[in-house]
């Protein structure tokens, strides 16, 4: 992709499980951002994939496992997952988290 602007509005949100969508963002080979929106309840199912990923709480509450450790976090918060590590999470309250990916998720794009 390579744009160096991309505007949310005009990014479509793809389904990425019960209660949750992401929009994919900005990205090139070595990066990706995708913003990941949550309703309450909803689970981001334990996983784990290759590339180190950072997520910022943009909006709401939520309970998220890595590695083991279970941790509340919210808005401001920020997590740091390294590669090949199991992480999920239940939203506690409806809410938005910006992930960023590094190389970027070729999967995501796949499934365009």
């Amino acid at each position: 992709m390579n744009k160096a602007f991309v505007y949310s509005d005009q990014c479509e949100f793809q389904p990425a499980g019960e209660g949750v969508q992401r929009k994919i963002l900005a990205y090139g080979e070595q990066l990706m951002a995708v913003e990941v929106h949550f309703e309450e309840g909803a689970v981001g199912t334990l996983h784990s994939h290759p590339h180190t990923q950072l997520s910022y709480v943009l909006e709401g509450e939520f309970e998220f496992e890595i590695g083991g450790i279970r941790n509340i976090v919210k808005k401001g918060d920020t997590l740091y997952k390294i590669p090949n590590v199991i992480h999920g999470c239940k939203c506690i309250k409806k809410g938005v988290l910006l992930d960023v990916f590094t190389p970027y998720r070729e999967d995501f794009i796949n499934k365009r």
